[in-house]
This record gives structure tokens, sequence and C-alpha cells, in this order.
């Protein structure tokens, strides 16, 4: 179950790891979460390689 229950469709879109995090943001803004939280995540995805990024967005978000 991830954090937030926000769908967001990564799918289908451009696969550049820079696109998909913009996309995962774009969602938590709309839903309101708080800059602190979304520093947090801005934190965790990018303090790997692009499967760590994509495990990280799967933990915040439902990825569709």
């Amino acid at each position: 179950m991830p954090k937030y229950d926000i769908d967001v469709q990564l799918l289908g879109q451009d696969g550049n790891v820079f696109n998909l995090i913009g996309l995962v943001k774009k969602a938590l803004r709309k839903h309101k979460v708080p800059q602190e939280e979304m520093d947090l995540f801005t934190e965790e995805v990018t303090s790997g390689d692009y499967s760590h990024a994509l495990g990280v967005m799967m933990q915040w978000v439902n990825v569709e």
C-alpha cells in the first residue's frame, strides 16, 4: 500500500526518469501534499538509480 492513495499514470509515458518524477510530483501537488513531504519524496527518489527511483514512486503513489 503506497503512502498516498493517489493514482499516477506512468505506463505509456516517456520513460525518462525525470519525466516520471515530474508526473508524480505534479500529482502530489494536485492533492495538496505538504511541501515538506514533497522535499522528502524528491530526496528519496533521486538518491539512487533508475530502479530505485521507480521503487520509491511505487512506495509513494499508485502507479498505473
